[in-house]
């Protein structure tokens, strides 16, 4: 199952952000195929405002288990997060979804 995981920041929390960045991307790396993209949202200045992810987990409950323990919201960089089932069709220039 795939998954778009929209996560914005909270106020002012840019230093914090950059404080656990290391940890967040090493922790996206040990589950190692589950992120098929990811990136930072940008306001109109292009100042970060936030994350999203495309994940891949067999289940919901897989997917909040690792955000139970995801840096940037163990650490409160991420104020409000949501998720929405996803159905991937395009990916890296090929159809892989219907």
């Amino acid at each position: 199952m795939q998954f778009l995981v929209t996560a914005y920041d909270g106020e002012n929390c840019l230093e914090k952000r950059l404080a656990v960045r290391t940890n967040h991307i090493e922790n996206i790396l040990k589950i190692n195929g589950k992120v098929l993209c990811a990136g930072g949202l940008l306001d109109e200045e292009g100042k970060m405002k936030g994350s999203a992810l495309v994940m891949e987990f067999a289940s919901r409950e897989e997917l909040d288990d690792y955000l139970a323990h995801e840096p940037y919201i163990t650490a409160g960089v991420w104020e409000k997060v949501t998720v929405e089932r996803m159905n991937v069709v395009i990916f890296d220039n090929e159809k892989v979804g219907k």
